[in-house]
C-alpha cells in the first residue's frame, strides 16, 4: 500500500510547486487525508499550544474523567462498549461568534493562545480551499464562497485527550465515522499515536509527526466536488500507555449555506443532493457513527427546490 501522504508546504512557492500541487491532488482524491509540514505556524507556537493543552487537561479534566470511568464501571470492561468513546473533550466555537469567554476553567494565557491558534488555522484552511479550487479547475474563492451562507463559515475546535486505557480491545478512543463538515485541521500528539483511517478496506495509521497539521476532508467537500474528493472513515484506537492529545479544528459551511455539487464538476450526472448545511447537521447528529451514504440518500429524498447560489 502507498505510504501516507506527508506534504511539505514550504516548497509550494518555488520550482516544485507543480509537484506539491499534484501531491495535494492525489491526497484529496485517493486518501481524504494528508499531513502538512512547514504550514506557516511556528514550532514554538505549537509547542506552547501543546504545553497549555496538556496542563489544562491535568489540572481541570483528568480527575473528572477518572470519576466518569468509575461511575460507568469502564475499568473492568468485559463486553465491547459500542455507545461511548474513551476520550475527554471540550469544544471551543470561533465563528460566527466565539464562546471562548463562556468556557470555565480556561487560564487567561490558554484562552489567549487558543484564540490566536484559531486565527492561524482559519487562514490555513482558506489557503487550502483555494489550492483545492486550483486543482479542481474552479475559480479562486469558489469553495470559500460556497461555505459562506449569510454569516460566513462556522469554525470551532474540539480539544480531546485520550487517557491510557486498560482495555483498548473493548472500547475505542473514538468510534469510526466520517466528519460532517468541510475541512478539518488537526494538531495531534507527536508521541502517542492512535488515529487511523480506512483505505481500501484496511485501517492505516496516521503517523504522528512533530509540528505537523493533519488535514482531512469532510462530507461537504465530497458533495461540492461531486465525489471527486472523498470524506474518509477514521477512528482513534485507545492506547494502554500515554495520554494522547488531539486538537481538531473544523472549518465548516455557515448554517444556512446551500450545499450542492459545483456545476463545473458535474460532467455527466449530479451524484449528490442539494441541501442546507444545518439540515445535514441535524441528521448527522443522530447518525454520526453510521455510514455516510444513507445520510446523502436521506438529504436527496427531502431535496427541495432550493435556489442555487450563483458563484
Amino acid at each position: 500500500m502507498a505510504t501516507f501522504p506527508v506534504i511539505n508546504l514550504e516548497k509550494l512557492n518555488g520550482e516544485e510547486r507543480a509537484t506539491i500541487m499534484e501531491q495535494i491532488k492525489d491526497a484529496c482524491e485517493n486518501w481524504g487525508f494528508f499531513e502538512l509540514l512547514n504550514h506557516g505556524i511556528s514550532h514554538e507556537f505549537l509547542d506552547t499550544v501543546e504545553r497549555l493543552t496538556k496542563d489544562h487537561y491535568k489540572k481541570c479534566m483528568e480527575q473528572r474523567f477518572k470519576e466518569l470511568v468509575a461511575s460507568k464501571a469502564l475499568e473492568g470492561l468485559q463486553a465491547e462498549v459500542t455507545d461511548m468513546d474513551w476520550e475527554s473533550t471540550f469544544f471551543l466555537r470561533h465563528l460566527p461568534e466565539s464562546n471562548m469567554a463562556e468556557i470555565p476553567d480556561l487560564a487567561h494565557e490558554y484562552r489567549k493562545v487558543m484564540k490566536e491558534f484559531a486565527l492561524k488555522l482559519e487562514k490555513l484552511a482558506e489557503e487550502l480551499l483555494d489550492l483545492f479550487c486550483e486543482n479542481l479547475g474552479l475559480e479562486k474563492g469558489y469553495l470559500k464562497k460556497a461555505f459562506h451562507g449569510t454569516r460566513g463559515p462556522t469554525f470551532g475546535t474540539k480539544v480531546s485527550n485520550y487517557p491510557p486505557c486498560p482495555k483498548p480491545d473493548k472500547i475505542k478512543g473514538l468510534r469510526a465515522h466520517t466528519d460532517a463538515g468541510g475541512i478539518i485541521l488537526l494538531f495531534q500528539d507527536a508521541q502517542v499515536s492512535g488515529l487511523q483511517l480506512l483505505k481500501d478496506g484496511q485501517w492505516v495509521d496516521v503517523p504522528p509527526v512533530r509540528h505537523s497539521i493533519v488535514i482531512n476532508l469532510g462530507d461537504q467537500l465530497e458533495v461540492i466536488t461531486n465525489g471527486k474528493y472523498k470524506s474518509v472513515e477514521h477512528r482513534v484506537i485507545a492506547q494502554t500507555n500515554g495520554a494522547r492529545m488531539s486538537i481538531a479544528s473544523f472549518y465548516n459551511p455557515g448554517s444556512d449555506a446551500i450545499i450542492h455539487p459545483a456545476p463545473a464538476l458535474v460532467e455527466n450526472k449530479q451524484l449528490y443532493p442539494k441541501f442546507v448545511f444545518e439540515d445535514y447537521m441535524k441528521l448527522y447528529a443522530g447518525l454520526k457513527f453510521q455510514a455516510k451514504e444513507p445520510r446523502f440518500q436521506a438529504m436527496k429524498a427531502r431535496e427541495t427546490t432550493l435556489p442555487i447560489a450563483t458563484a
